[in-house]
């Protein structure tokens, strides 16, 4: 057995990061803060000095997450394009390129399902889906409407869902990647 911890050198950080594993290899429902605890090699009170139980741990995790996703959205959009086509391709791209580099932050917060969490899980995806769909407005305002932009994000969400679970990396991924948003942005800025 390890050595434990001592619990003043356990930061939030790391307990979110090895909780993150253990919540996408066995599930939400299946891991327990002693479980946690456990892997981190500390008292699961140390989890409760900083947690006050495994909703919110879960909870603070995904929404860190969704704030990454967010600040990688606002580098993409203050960057400058020579089309509206390039902008748009850029942001369908780089949220398939976070589903397919952060595979774990993406099924926490995309595909993770339980009843304790509906509650918890609405606000933090609605304010990300509605920063992308600002952005997919703001470069083609004239084509974009709420059901459009609504597809948009079913599609890059369904092309990502489809390889999360396997070995593909982002890299692997690209070319096609690249090949399924111009097949999206042809249908939609045309």
């Amino acid at each position: 057995m390890a050595p434990r911890k001592k619990d003043t050198e356990l930061t939030k950080e790391a307990i979110m990061n090895a909780a993150r594993e253990l919540f996408v290899i066995k599930g939400y429902e299946h891991v327990s803060m002693r479980e946690i605890a456990k892997e981190l090699h500390c008292t699961h009170g140390a989890l409760y000095y900083h947690f006050q139980n495994k909703a919110e741990l879960f909870y603070k995790i995904v929404q860190t997450d969704f704030q990454f996703l967010d600040g990688l959205l606002e580098k993409v959009l203050q960057a400058s394009y020579a089309s509206k086509e390039e902008a748009v391709k850029t942001i369908l791209l780089k949220f398939i390129e976070f589903g397919l580099t952060y595979k774990s932050h993406y099924k926490l917060m995309f595909l993770t399902k339980n009843l304790e969490l509906d509650m918890l899980m609405e606000q933090e995806p609605n304010k990300s889906y509605e920063r992308f769909a600002q952005a997919i407005f703001q470069f083609a305002p004239d084509k974009a409407n709420p059901t459009v932009i609504w597809c948009l994000f079913l599609a890059v969400s369904g092309f990502v869902t489809k390889y999360v679970q396997t070995d593909a990396e982002y890299k692997d991924m690209e070319g096609l990647a690249e090949q399924y948003v111009a097949f999206l942005i042809k249908g939609f800025l045309n």
